[in-house]
């Protein structure tokens, strides 16, 4: 099945309250309590399988040391093609016509040029840390709070820039690399967990604006689902996505799977798509890349010891 999951604040400029009773009807919990059964299954079953768990994705792991350039462009691409385009972090975040709307996007724009570059990236990392928490001044908390993605993606880039001298490529040690994608498939997959609820099943009354204008996205209208059924669908599919980055078990099923839906919208949404999931897919492909590496696969599902920050993960 073929859930499409795009971004509905990008394409209506409807904007309801939220209904939290259509999440707590039984039939939404029943699909939320199967997305976290699944999820946690899928983690239980992972640490059975080998890793990488695909081997024909073995070769893919020889980009690992070029990971950290990589996400750095798909983050700067984004941000400056979104300050060009007039909005902040997020295509729905339309910037504001005054002095704070002209600082936000020189902000956005600065950091977005200072990633592509690959030069020093860390010190653009925190300008992107700081770039949360400045447009939750003019926005609020959880707009910007569903773009922890890029949270995430400057975390990431902190514990581990791309090389200065080495033509961006990275030879993490063990305990950077833990650390950094801890962070990265955390804050990526919570995303997600936070899209699911407060563009569907916590404000079903948005997608439905969406499927309003959007009629083909309910795929599954030609087999009688209605409108209602499928927001519930699509949310604990989003769900289920986001627990599984969090998780970091199977990461290249996981991957895969997901990038499905998430690039199917592509071929409906265009380009506003493609930029605001920019920073999605360069993380997708961090965690693809670096779970098809035999030498790195551990790491990627790797949670911290309660009593040690970063501790070296299992050798086993």
């Amino acid at each position: 099945m073929n859930v499409l999951l795009p971004h509905e604040a990008w394409f209506t400029e409807a904007r309801p309250p939220y209904d939290w009773s259509f999440a707590y009807q039984p039939v939404s919990l029943a699909l939320i309590a199967a997305a976290i059964a699944v999820a946690a299954g899928v983690r239980l079953i992972a640490s059975r399988l080998p890793r990488p768990e695909i081997g024909l994705l073995r070769p893919l792991g020889r980009l690992s040391p070029w990971i950290p350039r990589l996400l750095a462009i798909h983050a700067g691409v984004s941000l400056l093609a979104q300050a060009a385009r007039g909005s902040y972090l997020a295509p729905s975040l339309g910037l504001p016509g005054d002095a704070f709307g002209t600082g936000l996007a020189i902000l956005e724009g600065v950091v977005g040029i200072w990633l592509i570059t690959g030069f020093r990236v860390r010190a653009a990392a925190v300008l992107l840390v700081v770039a949360g928490p400045v447009g939750m001044v003019g926005y609020g908390i959880v707009p910007v709070l569903e773009r922890v993605d890029l949270l995430g993606i400057a975390l990431f880039l902190a514990i581990l820039p791309p090389g200065d001298s080495t033509g961006g490529a990275v030879y993490p040690k063990p305990e950077r690399l833990a650390g950094a994608l801890f962070a990265l498939r955390i804050l990526t997959g919570l995303s997600l967990v936070v899209l699911a609820f407060t563009e569907k099943l916590a404000r079903p009354e948005l997608a439905f604006a969406f499927l309003d204008r959007y009629p083909a996205f309910n795929v599954l209208r030609w087999l009688g689902l209605s409108d209602p059924a499928f927001v519930r669908m699509a949310g604990a599919v989003e769900l289920l996505f986001g627990l599984l980055l969090i998780s970091g078990a199977a990461p290249q099923v996981s991957v895969l799977l997901a990038g499905i839906p998430f690039n199917a919208t592509l071929f409906f949404l265009g380009g506003s798509e493609l930029i605001g999931h920019l920073p999605l897919y360069g993380a997708m492909l961090a965690l693809l890349v670096y779970g098809s590496d035999p030498q790195f696969a551990r790491f990627v599902s790797w949670l911290p010891h309660p009593r040690r920050l970063v501790p070296l993960p299992s050798h086993g």
